[in-house]
């Protein structure tokens, strides 16, 4: 099995684990203790498998194309913000709801886009020089977006105090991935370290949710309410982040494969990132936690449309002997 066979069943990989959290939390319920504090040391270890695979001291590498990085950060920080709030209008008045659903809308992808991408004949350069830019500034920006969207009551619930342990538990990770990137840099037989861990994150996100089910199952059957107000609300920003795509490459004037890459990357979400902050809010808050979850597995099916609709309809290849630009 290669890894990208891994990648491309890595929904029903998740499910699986989602039931079988369900039932050890169900059948040993005094297990919850034990997995809740499991979940904070899987957490960061994900974190770190992803963020080795983000060429993180590369920065100047994602100006190179300054057409491709203002579509994309247009995109991302400017016109997906407003579709966000424009979506988040629509949710019944519930601060915990809105709060997830703003927390994984607001951040792109930083770790699957780059899969996507090529899965979906984009161009994977460019999806992998731009990742570090849209993390820099998903996690300056963030604070912001909530700030302006959220209210009072999501202000109110992700204190300053709550935010710092979630804010640390994403740049320590963070820290150790630059300077691992550093050292397997420093000699060329040191690649085969990252290629080892580009294997971890989907068995270590498997884990990761097996564990938040099992910690939260007695408070998942108010929170799984949630799902039918959400899932049309995800599967509509899918819809709408592709068009938006496909006018921005417009705009651009950006060939089909780097407008391929721009769809994905306005499409996926960092669901990863922003788990920590939902997870350290106060009791009452579940739902939050839930609905970043059940954004992810939307996402993953919506990517199994994407790498169908993207290459064939929404970006096809020119006809021959017509420039692809």
């Amino acid at each position: 099995m290669t890894r990208l066979d891994l990648e491309r069943g890595q929904v029903w990989i998740y499910l699986a684990a989602i039931a079988a959290g369900l039932l050890t939390g169900s059948a040993l319920p005094g297990s919850a203790p034990a997995l809740a504090a499991l979940l904070w040391p899987a957490l960061m270890v994900l974190l770190y498998a992803t963020f080795v695979q983000v060429p993180l001291l590369h920065l100047r590498a994602a100006f190179a194309d300054h057409r491709f990085v203002a579509a994309a950060l247009t995109g991302n920080f400017v016109l997906v913000p407003l579709v966000v709030a424009a979506l988040a209008s629509l949710l019944p008045p519930d601060p915990a709801l809105r709060l997830g659903v703003l927390l994984v809308l607001l951040v792109p992808c930083t770790d699957w886009f780059i899969t996507f991408s090529q899965l979906g004949r984009g161009d994977t350069p460019r999806a992998i020089a731009v990742t570090p830019l849209n993390l820099l500034l998903q996690l300056l920006l963030l604070p912001v977006y909530l700030w302006l969207m959220g209210g009072a009551g999501v202000t109110g619930a992700l204190t300053p105090a709550r935010a710092a342990p979630a804010l640390a538990i994403v740049l320590l990770p963070l820290a150790a991935a630059a300077l691992s990137e550093r050292w397997i840099e420093a000699r060329p037989q040191r690649a085969a370290v990252r290629e080892t861990l580009a294997w971890w994150p989907v068995p270590l996100l498997a884990l990761v949710v097996f564990l938040i089910a099992g910690a939260q199952v007695a408070a998942l059957g108010t929170a799984l309410a949630a799902v039918p107000r959400v899932v049309p609300l995800f599967a509509a920003y899918l819809l709408l982040a592709a068009l938006l795509a496909r006018r921005l490459a417009t705009l651009f004037r950006l060939p089909a494969p780097q407008g391929r890459t721009l769809a994905f990357s306005l499409g996926t979400r960092n669901s990863f990132v922003v788990l920590p902050f939902a997870l350290t809010l106060p009791p009452g808050w579940e739902v939050a936690a839930v609905v970043i979850v059940i954004q992810s597995l939307v996402e993953l099916f919506g990517m199994v449309a994407y790498l169908i609709w993207i290459p064939r309809r929404l970006f096809p290849d020119p006809p021959a002997g017509r420039p692809a630009g």
